[in-house]
C-alpha cells in the first residue's frame, strides 16, 4: 500500500451535498416566486431542465468557452425560456437570490464529518480542497457547513485561472501544499475533472462513485461511500 500524506478532496458532490442543497434552495425560490403559475410547470420539471442547462454551462466554462458572468447570466434565463418566459431582469434577480441562499445550506454527503474527523486525528495526513467552484461561493459553503477548519490549502479554479481537469490547478495545489505526486491522493466524484485530471498529472486517484456508474477507465481506487476511504488509507 502506498503511503499518502496529502489528501486533495473535491468539494461539490463529494463532501458538500450540492444536489440536496441546490434543490432545496431552488424549490424554495420556485414557491416564493409562484413559478408554478408563471411557467405552468412543476418544481421537479423545472429542476430537471435547470440542471440540464446548468451542466451544459459548466462544461462550457471548464472548456474556457464562457466566463463566470456569462454562466450566471444565461443559465436561469435559458431555463425560463424553455417555458416561454423571457425576462432578463427576472432571470438575473433569480440567479442573484439563488447565489445568495444556496451556499448557506449545510447538508453534507453521508460520512463526511466522520471521515474528516478520523483523518484530522492522524498526524500523517494533511487535507486540502481542489474545486472548480467560484472562490467566494466555496468559502461560504466551507465556512457555514463547518468544513473549513479541516483543510489547509483550498484551491479554487478562479485562484489559479484553470479548471479541473487542467493540470495547472493540480500542480498549483501541490505547490501550495508542499506536496509531491508520489505522496498525493485526489478524491472526487467526477471521472473527468477529478480522476482523469489527477491521473494525467501522475497523481493517484479515488473515484467516489456512489451511483456505481459503469465506466471503462482505470482508476487507482474506487469507492461508493466516503467511509471506504479509511480502508484505502
Amino acid at each position: 500500500m502506498k503511503k499518502y500524506r496529502h489528501l486533495f478532496f473535491d468539494l461539490d458532490h463529494t463532501l458538500w451535498d450540492f444536489e440536496a442543497n441546490s434543490s432545496y434552495t431552488l424549490k424554495m425560490l420556485f414557491e416564493h416566486y409562484q413559478l408554478a403559475e408563471k411557467l405552468q410547470t412543476t418544481p421537479e420539471h423545472f429542476l430537471e431542465n435547470y440542471y440540464r442547462i446548468n451542466d451544459q454551462k459548466w462544461a462550457l466554462y471548464r472548456a474556457g468557452e464562457i466566463n463566470k458572468e456569462q454562466l450566471r447570466a444565461s443559465r436561469f434565463l435559458e431555463t425560463f425560456a424553455v417555458y416561454g418566459f423571457k425576462d432578463a431582469a427576472f432571470g438575473k434577480r433569480f440567479d442573484k437570490e439563488y447565489i445568495a441562499q444556496s451556499p448557506y445550506q449545510k447538508k453534507l454527503i453521508e460520512g463526511t464529518l466522520e471521515l474528516l474527523d478520523h483523518l484530522s486525528r492522524q498526524e500523517e495526513y494533511q487535507l486540502h480542497i481542489i474545486t472548480n467552484g467560484f472562490a467566494e461561493i466555496q468559502d461560504i459553503k466551507l465556512t457555514h457547513s463547518g468544513l473549513k477548519d479541516y483543510f489547509e490549502v483550498i484551491m479554487t479554479s478562479e485562484r489559479v485561472g484553470a479548471t479541473k481537469p487542467h493540470a495547472r490547478i493540480f500542480v498549483e495545489a501541490m505547490r501550495m501544499a508542499g506536496a509531491e505526486r508520489k505522496n498525493s491522493l485526489m478524491i472526487g466524484d467526477s471521472l473527468t475533472a477529478d480522476v482523469l485530471g489527477a491521473k494525467r498529472c501522475g497523481i493517484d486517484q479515488v473515484y467516489y462513485n456512489p451511483s456505481r456508474i459503469v465506466h471503462g477507465q482505470q482508476v487507482t481506487y474506487e469507492i461508493s461511500t466516503l467511509l471506504e476511504l479509511k480502508g484505502i488509507l
